[in-house]
C-alpha cells in the first residue's frame, strides 16, 4: 500500500525547547480529516521568540513576541504557521491544563483554522465555536 501524500513539512528553527515531532505529525494526521484540508500543503514552523517578535511588528505592527502566526498562502499552498517555542512553552508552564506538546498542538490547530480562513477578530464566534469542539476532542 502507498503511503498517503505528504501535505505538511514540519520546520524547527529553533534549539530551545525540544519538539517531539513524531507526535506532532500524529496529531497533524488526525486533525487534517477534521479540518476538511484534503491535499492541500503548509508548514509549521519553530522559531524563536526573537524572530517571531521581528516577523509580529515587521507584518502585524507589534513589536513584542506572540505565540502564534498564521501566514495564508493562495492556490493549493494553504499557507505557513509560525510558533514561537519559547513563547509556548511559557504559556504552558503557567497553565495548570496545558502541557508544553498540547499546547503546541492547540497552537497549530489555531494556526490551521486561520489558514482556512477563519478570524476570531471578525467571524463573530465562528472560529472559537470551531477550535473549542476540536480542542476538547484532541484534547488540547
Amino acid at each position: 500500500m502507498e503511503p498517503p501524500p505528504k501535505t505538511f513539512a514540519v520546520i524547527n528553527n529553533q534549539r530551545k525547547h525540544a519538539i517531539d515531532n513524531g507526535k506532532l505529525r500524529h496529531f497533524l494526521r488526525s486533525l487534517i480529516p477534521e479540518l476538511g484540508i484534503g491535499r492541500r500543503e503548509f508548514s509549521v514552523v519553530f522559531i524563536t521568540d526573537e524572530k517571531i517578535r521581528q516577523f509580529n511588528r515587521d507584518y502585524r505592527g507589534f513589536d513584542k513576541p506572540t505565540d502564534v502566526l498564521s501566514f495564508r498562502g493562495d492556490g493549493e499552498y494553504l499557507g505557513d504557521i509560525l510558533i514561537s517555542s519559547e513563547t509556548a512553552y511559557n504559556q504552558s508552564r503557567k497553565s495548570s491544563t496545558l502541557s508544553f506538546e498540547s499546547n503546541l498542538h492547540r497552537l497549530v490547530l489555531h494556526g490551521l483554522l486561520h489558514l482556512m480562513g477563519y478570524d476570531h477578530e471578525t467571524d463573530n464566534g465562528e472560529m472559537r465555536a470551531i477550535e473549542r469542539r476540536l480542542r476538547r476532542r484532541f484534547q488540547c
